[in-house]
């Protein structure tokens, strides 16, 4: 029997190759940086949400959003109160007895 030598064949990266391989490298770093960016952006707007000048109540058995909304701002409607009230406790369901809400301080004075 004879020996046959097989010779693996040279790769050589062509420019496409190279644009592609720059792509996959880049993507990661470019994702990397927007995430910081991000984050910096979210840490900034909670950093202004919590200088908002509010009141704080505590929820007491059988309130709602409404009737909270209604007695703070009775002349104002009572669905724009409720909005901004869940808007600065991000909340968006029902309300717990116990449960302390930020009322907005346009509302308490």
């Amino acid at each position: 029997m004879t020996a046959i030598a097989i010779q693996a064949p040279q790769l050589r990266i062509t420019a496409r190759g190279r644009r592609a391989l720059a792509i996959v490298v880049a993507a990661p770093v470019l994702a990397l940086a927007a995430l910081g960016a991000l984050q910096s952006t979210v840490a900034t707007a909670g950093q202004e949400a919590s200088t908002v000048a509010h009141e704080t109540i505590v929820v007491q058995p059988g309130e709602t959003l409404w009737s909270i909304a209604s007695a703070v701002a009775p002349d104002v409607d009572p669905r724009e109160v409720i909005a901004d009230i869940q808007r600065i406790n991000a909340i968006g369901g029902a309300i717990q007895p116990g449960q302390q809400l930020a009322i907005p301080a346009e509302y308490t004075r």
